[in-house]
This record gives C-alpha cells, structure tokens and sequence, in this order.
C-alpha cells in the first residue's frame, strides 16, 4: 500500500478546456470527464492522489464546468474532497494556475485533467521533494523513443545531479529524449515565476513551460523524476477508443459491460466497452467499438472500431501498426 503523503500536499487539476478537437464530444462532454471503462478520464487522477493520502483538491473549471461538477461532486467517491475554480478565459496553462493562487496554501501536484497517465513510484516525487536539497519542484517525466511525441510536448534538459537546467516547449529538434509530463510538483514560490510569465507570440497564451524556466532562471531547483510509463492525451475520439481499449486489454477481460447494459438476441461484442444504460440491437456485431453511457445500437448493426454515443455514431481510423 503507498504511504500516505500527509497533510502537507494538496492537489490541482485543470480541467477548463475547450476540447475543440474532440467534437462532437465536446460538446456535450468536457474532455476531463470523457468515460473510460466506466470512470471519467479524470477519476484515475484522483484515485492517484488519494493514494498519495491527499486529500484536499481544486479542481479549475472552464468550458462546460457544471458538467464536471455534477460528474465528480464533492470527490468523496474518490477518497477526496473537491472544491471548483472557474477559469473564465482559456489562455494557457500557466494562466489557468494563476487562477489558484488564493486557493492554494501549500506545496502542490498539479495534473493536466485530460490525459491518462500509468506511472511508477509517484510517490518518490514527494520524497525527492523532501529529502533535504531544497527542491522548489518536481516534474514528471519519461524517456519517449517517438520523436513526434517529444516534438508536441516539450523537454527536461537536466545535469549529472538529476537537476532540471533548462525545458523546452515542443522542440522541432530535440536534444534529448526525457519528456515532461502533465504531472508536477510546486513549491508555493511557483506562483512567483507564473505571475512573471509573459504571453507567448506563437500561441498568444501563457505556458507553463515558460513559467517553469523563469522559477528556474530565479534560483529554484527543480528535479526530473522518470516515474511516468505511458501517457496517453485525449485529444481525438480516436485517443479515446483506444484508451478504452488499451485498459480492456489491461484487465484481462473480452469486454466491459456497466450497469443496465441491455444486448439483444444474436447480438455479438468483441473488445467492446459498454458504459451504463447502452443498448445493443438484436444481430447487432460489434468489433472493438465503445458505447457511450445511454448509447443505442441499432438491430442488425455491423460495426469495427466505432463510438456510439446516445445520438451520434463516430468512426475512427483503423489501428496503425
């Protein structure tokens, strides 16, 4: 069992984006709480921290933030307790972390709400930040051999000592293959270098790479910690089927069935993952396909690698490789 990281942390999620590129999903469906085998994404986010022992965490809303409410509550189904920021406009990151500042009153995890992560050890980043050097910070990291994830991502260049010099928002050449993560760990001093942190020409928002590299140029040390194993971003419904599909692979079982999930006469599900309510229609065959919570297959249906959600149906390219 991981030992608990005490009273002294507390958690951050941001969970204000638009998703534009998840429609027609994100219309209905902010990205942080899109269904994964019967949780939203951002539910695993939480079970993390809770097993962390933290208890206390702000969770910054934007984009269709009622929903994420009503999805998560009070966050006492995940060992938690949640209080909502708004964040009115989405200009970056860092401005997204702005927002908490009179909210925060102690070292922090700050998690991006709408990636999966599969990480080892992330309770060392909690003894790496106590063990004595002085760390301002922590950030998550692994060794990414796909060049094109480092390059839509950004890098740690860090020394011998482990210690971060330099990143690097989505290099076109990187010199290096640790990537940063969505996962961080922050001193309070970090709300110094994110009120100092000037919008960028390319984006016109306010990275938190940037943030970063001011709370670095002023004299705190930050250490990379490679406990991150896989992350997965959620950026298009294909990410999703196959976010499903990789944790039904994981669990070992032929498919995923919620609650009240109906199937009809001859209907046959292969790698399928099924949320409440979903109904398959009779002779309906279904290959590696995810159905909304509320979704409705007709009879007769023949489907591969396909979303369905309570109105719309959304094919997704076939699996590369």
């Amino acid at each position: 069992m991981t030992q608990p990281a005490g009273p002294d942390l507390m958690g951050v999620i941001l969970a204000a984006g638009k998703g534009t590129r998840m429609r027609p999903f994100s219309e209905h469906w902010p990205k942080p709480i899109l269904p994964v085998l019967g949780k939203p994404l951002m539910a695993y986010q939480l079970e993390m921290l809770a097993g962390l022992g933290i208890r206390d965490v702000v969770v910054v809303i934007g984009h269709l933030g009622h929903e994420v409410v009503r999805a998560l509550g009070d966050g006492s189904a995940y060992g938690v307790r949640l209080r909502y920021v708004e964040q009115e406009e989405t200009l970056g990151i860092a401005h997204a972390v702005s927002r908490l500042e009179p909210h925060v009153d102690r070292p922090f995890f700050l998690f991006l709400g709408d990636i999966f992560f599969a990480t080892e050890n992330l309770r060392s980043m909690v003894d790496r930040f106590a063990d004595g050097r002085g760390l301002g910070g922590v950030l998550a990291c692994k060794r990414e051999p796909d060049l094109e994830a480092i390059k839509r991502n950004f890098v740690v260049l860090a020394g011998p000592d482990g210690l971060v010099r330099r990143v690097i928002e989505k290099p076109r050449h990187p010199r290096t293959d640790l990537k940063g993560c969505g996962i961080y760990l922050f001193d309070l001093s970090f709300f110094d270098a994110v009120r100092r942190t000037p919008r960028t020409a390319m984006r016109n928002e306010y990275e938190i790479t940037d943030s970063i590299q001011i709370f670095l140029d002023d004299g705190y040390k930050v250490d990379a910690a490679e406990v991150v194993l896989a992350d997965m971003n959620v950026s298009y419904p294909a990410d999703l089927l196959e976010l499903n599909l990789l944790l039904l692979r994981r669990s070992g079982a032929p498919n995923f069935a919620g609650v009240d999930v109906w199937v009809g006469r001859d209907a046959r599900l292969v790698r399928c993952v099924a949320m409440d309510g979903a109904q398959v229609g009779a002779g309906a065959e279904l290959t590696e396909c995810l159905l909304f919570p509320g979704a409705r297959v007709p009879d007769g249906r023949v489907r591969s690698r396909t979303i369905f959600t309570a109105d719309a149906e959304i094919r997704c390219a076939p699996e590369q490789g």
